[in-house]
């Protein structure tokens, strides 16, 4: 099968183009000319060149192509470029489904996110829920969901297509949580916020393996919630410290951290930096709880993630851990 990666580069999607790659796939991957293209050493992968928004670019990736895996996003939270962002996740979603339709792609699996879903108010609720949240917590949520949007138009309209939802995206070479973890098997993570806060987990290989099973076995337009379970960042500290005796941080004032969040905010849109608390993230923190029941998968796809507590040691017993040493 002929595959296109867009994203190939990045966390998610590197890990899909292995995946492929390994199976047999002849994998193509869309990056941008400034990308850094680490992650993809060593695979057999033709890379073409060009922005998400280049139908042009696109189009030469999508030539004999038979399933499109739409990975390229711009993930942040915080003090973010709302409009990049914006090109990115929607107009971008929109140049990738209008040229697949045109190049004739058979299918196209949409990597999205439960953030579409809004706060369910920490019930945990499956591909059935309704949106109950008024608004967006976070530019991120809205264009993600604006592209979800898009997504399901083309379905409605008889493109093949299937979107996965995942929870929070863990492995080794994790961009986000991984420099956390880092801090933290170095012993320099002393204190945290929001011990309470509940996170679901996948492993990033699991999550391709969801995309390939969707490519497979699901029907047309079909969503699906992509979480092996949740835990709170406390808990998840604690299996942390059990594998390797580092203390849990302590728990950080809320009261503190709501202040020094409404403080920092401010500073960083006016200097166009990103604090490490922001109203944003401290909203996300302890405002918001986003929880999931991924038995759809299982059931449907035959699905079978690795466990949240395996991810976790699997991650600080692997190589990265070995490194942070």
């Amino acid at each position: 099968m002929k595959t296109l990666v867009t994203g190939a580069n990045g966390f998610t999607g590197s890990h899909l183009v292995k995946l492929l790659s390994q199976r047999g796939d002849e994998v193509i991957g869309l990056v941008r000319r400034s990308s850094d293209r680490s992650r993809l050493a060593g695979l057999p992968v033709r890379l073409v060149e060009g922005d998400i928004t280049d139908q042009n670019a696109l189009q030469i990736a999508m030539q004999g192509v038979d399933v499109v895996f739409h990975t390229a996003a711009y993930v942040e939270l915080g003090i973010v470029n709302m409009a990049e962002m914006e090109r990115v996740n929607v107009a971008g979603t929109r140049a990738v489904l209008e040229t697949a339709r045109r190049s004739g792609v058979k299918k196209l699996v949409h990597c999205s996110t439960i953030g579409i879903l809004g706060d369910t108010a920490g019930k945990a609720v499956d591909e059935t829920f309704q949106r109950q949240q008024q608004g967006f917590s976070s530019a991120y949520d809205r264009t993600k969901y604006e592209a979800q949007q898009l997504v399901d138009r083309a379905a409605r309209e008889g493109f093949h297509t299937v979107s996965v939802l995942p929870s929070g995206i863990f492995g080794a070479d994790d961009p986000h949580f991984g420099p956390v973890l880092k801090s933290f098997l170095q012993g320099k993570l002393k204190l945290w916020a929001g011990g309470q806060r509940v996170t679901g987990i996948v492993h990033v290989d699991d999550l391709a393996l969801a995309m390939l099973l969707a490519v497979e076995k699901a029907q047309p337009g079909e969503h699906y919630i992509i979480s092996a379970g949740d835990l709170t960042t406390r808990e998840m500290f604690e299996i942390l410290s059990q594998e390797t005796g580092i203390p849990v941080p302590a728990e950080a004032p809320e009261a503190l951290v709501r202040l020094v969040g409404n403080l920092l905010d401010p500073i960083g849109r006016l200097f166009s930096w990103q604090p490490p608390l922001s109203r944003e993230r401290v909203h996300y923190v302890y405002d918001r709880c986003v929880r999931v029941d991924a038995t759809k998968a299982r059931q449907q796809l035959g699905w079978h993630p690795r466990s949240p507590e395996t991810v976790l040691k699997e991650i600080v017993n692997s190589r990265f851990y070995s490194n942070s040493q």
